[in-house]
C-alpha cells in the first residue's frame, strides 16, 4: 500500500507532498530495518503502521496516477518511510518503478533507497531514474560506504551520521559532505532547500542519527566501521 499527504505538517520537510510506502518494501540490504530506523517510532510510525496493514493509502496504480496528478514543477518527497517496489526486497521491480518516474515527469520528486545497486539491474534502474529527473539519493551506512555507493555514479548519495557530526567533512576519498540544513537551521526544510533534490550535485548529504532509534542508528555506524577497519587491515 502506498500513501500521499499532499501538504506535510512536518517541519523538516515543509508544506510539500509527502509519501509513505508499506515496511515490505524496505530492502533486506538495510542495516536499520531491525533497529535505528527513524521512521519506526514517534507519529510517522504510527502512520506507517496503518500503511503497512492496509488501513491508510491505496495501490501502485492509483498512487502512480495522483504523483501524476500534482501541479508542474511541484517538490514532492517519496517515501518518509518505506522504499522502492521491489517483488524479492533485492531487486527493484522496474516495471513499477518506471512507472513512478514517468508519472513524476515535470514534476521534482525525490527520494533515497537502501537497496544495493550491483544487485541485478538496480543501478541501471536507478541511472534511468536520476537522468529522467526523478531523484533517487543512494543511503550509506557511513563515509566509507559512501564513497562505494558514489563510485558507482548512478546517483547522489546520502549518509547517516553520527549525532554529534561535523557540519562539514569529507569521505576518505576526499569527496566533501555536508550536513543537511533542515537539521540545524531553523526556518529551513526541504521545501526551501531542495538540496537533496538535485541529481548533479557535487556533495554528499549527510543525516544525524535522529528519533527514538537514534542510539541504535549509530551502532549500526560503528558496527560498519568496524567491519571497514577490519577489511583494510
Amino acid at each position: 500500500m502506498y500513501h500521499l499527504t499532499l501538504k506535510s505538517t512536518n517541519s523538516k520537510t515543509g508544506p510539500i507532498p509527502v509519501s509513505v510506502s508499506s515496511a515490505e518494501t524496505c530492502p533486506s540490504a538495510c542495516p536499520l530495518s531491525a533497529g535505528g530506523c527513524y521512521a519506526q517510532g514517534g507519529p510517522l510510525a504510527i502512520h506507517w503502521r496503518k500503511v503497512t496493514q492496509r488501513e491508510r493509502g491505496t495501490d501502485w496504480r492509483k498512487f502512480c496516477k495522483a504523483i501524476a496528478g500534482l501541479p508542474a514543477g511541484q517538490l514532492w518527497r517519496h517515501n518518509a518511510a518505506g522504499d522502492l517496489p521491489s517483488k524479492d526486497r533485492v531487486h527493484i521491480d522496474r516495471v513499477k518503478f518506471m512507472g513512478l518516474v514517468m508519472s513524476n515527469v515535470g514534476r521534482r520528486g525525490f527520494t533515497y533507497t537502501h537497496y544495493d545497486p550491483r544487485a541485478g539491474e538496480n543501478a541501471a534502474l536507478l541511472f534511468r531514474a536520476n537522468a529522467a529527473g526523478f531523484t533517487v539519493n543512494l543511503s550509506a551506512n557511513n563515509l566509507v560506504h559512501a564513497d562505494q555507493l558514489a563510485d558507482l555514479a548512478c546517483g547522489p548519495v546520502a549518509v547517516v551520521m553520527p549525532e554529534d557530526c561535523a557540519r562539514r567533512t569529507l569521505t576518505p576519498a576526499g569527496r566533501p559532505v555536508v550536513q543537511c540544513p533542515a537539521t540545524y537551521q531553523e526556518g529551513r526544510s526541504c521545501d526551501n532547500c531542495a538540496l537533496c533534490a538535485s541529481a548533479e550535485r557535487s556533495v554528499i548529504v549527510g543525516f544525524p542519527a535522529h528519533g527514538s532509534g537514534k542510539r541504535k542508528a549509530e551502532s549500526v555506524i560503528r558496527l560498519y566501521r568496524s567491519a571497514d577497519h577490519a577489511q583494510a587491515n
